[in-house]
């Protein structure tokens, strides 16, 4: 496998542990949501995977129509992402709702800062 290959791969799994950890791609509105409504954590990050898989078959649909898809690549992340949301999926199970919200917390306001500040 060539470098790039494995690059992305290796992105994938650090993609999807962080995914899989909070429920981002999305999850950054629907995961406070459910926890709202007293979901424990790793209920509503399962829960949030579902409808992000619904919208993302959606998405890929209408991305691909414009020929906007990348498939080589999108393969790639997706077996990192298979193996770092394996990991992310463990890890949530033993983190309590408090430590849960307060890490999400942090992983939003560090985007919000990363958006604010780029160029």
């Amino acid at each position: 496998m060539e470098l790039q290959s494995i690059l992305l791969v290796l992105a994938g799994t650090g993609v999807g542990v962080g995914a899989a950890f909070t429920g981002l791609g999305g999850g950054f509105l629907m995961i406070p949501i459910l926890l709202y409504m007293g979901f424990a954590p790793p209920k509503a990050v399962g829960t949030c995977f579902l409808a992000i898989l619904v919208i993302s078959i959606s998405a890929l649909v209408a991305h691909n129509k414009l020929g906007d898809v990348d498939y080589r690549v999108g393969i790639l992340l997706g077996i990192g992402g298979v193996v770092g949301a394996q990991i992310g999926a463990r890890l949530v199970e033993h983190v309590s709702t408090g430590q849960f919200k307060k890490i999400f917390a942090v992983i939003l306001m560090l985007l919000a800062l990363y958006i604010f500040f780029k160029k």
